[in-house]
């Protein structure tokens, strides 16, 4: 073998394993930090918590961990045929099912709740201190429907079609079959998901005609028995 190319391979050899070294002492250094599901959980039992305290005190009746349209959600009104789920899978399935669905984000406080509703709410803001300086501080730093907007890099007033233009090309990009990341492509569907909800009823006759109690859900759309929770004279979880 000539010398040149034993001097080659010796150098590309050392290369590479300094290369290797250099890349596990990265990883031992800067470890990614992993995702928590239990962190991840435990946001979802504090929102489950104040979404049951707003509903009770708005005095609207609700079950909890409810089947519908083949999918598990956290609560159903049946007198309004809505369901509010924190799983963004779930809320696509059931959206094209015809059932009025809400995305509720693990950061929305749950009296925030009351702006996605498609009914018009009494303002109870006062009793979960929604009306303090401190408590509206908070709800700017977890303003859920900006943060969508920034995710999917649209304005706020861009149109329907801007938005799912906006949505199409970033969830190429972070879809795990073209290498994105599971946690990243979620991210982007809630984003959408929150972006492009509806207005709220613009008139009390729409609304008043939408507050009539319909038939409870049959078992063809994923009911099965109810077990409503219904306001008490005591507030709480």
């Amino acid at each position: 073998m000539p010398d040149w190319l034993g001097l080659g391979l010796a150098i590309t050899g050392a290369v590479a394993v300094l290369t290797a070294a250099l890349f596990a002492f990265a990883q031992r250094r800067f470890p990614t930090p992993p995702v928590s599901p239990a962190s991840r959980r435990s946001g979802e039992w504090k929102r489950r918590r104040e979404i049951r305290q707003y509903l009770r005190a708005i005095d609207e009746p609700f079950a909890e961990d409810h089947f519908v349209a083949g999918r598990h959600v956290a609560f159903y009104l049946p007198g309004r045929d809505v369901a509010i789920t924190f799983d963004a899978p779930a809320y696509f399935r059931i959206r094209n099912a015809g059932t009025h669905v809400v995305l509720a984000e693990h950061e929305m406080p749950g009296w925030a709740l009351g702006a996605r509703l498609p009914f018009e709410t009494p303002d109870v803001a006062d009793e979960f201190g929604a009306g303090t300086g401190d408590a509206r501080d908070d709800a700017d730093r977890v303003d859920s429907v900006e943060a969508a907007f920034r995710t999917l890099g649209v304005p706020r007033t861009a149109s329907e079609g801007d938005v799912k233009a906006a949505y199409r090309e970033r969830v190429k990009d972070v879809h795990p079959d073209h290498g994105g990341d599971r946690e990243t492509f979620e991210r982007v569907r809630e984003a959408y998901a929150t972006a492009r909800r509806p207005p709220r009823p613009e008139s009390v006759a729409a609304t008043v005609a939408r507050a009539e109690p319909g038939p409870l859900p049959s078992r063809e759309r994923g009911g099965g028995p109810l077990h409503l929770t219904r306001c008490s004279p005591e507030r709480g979880t």
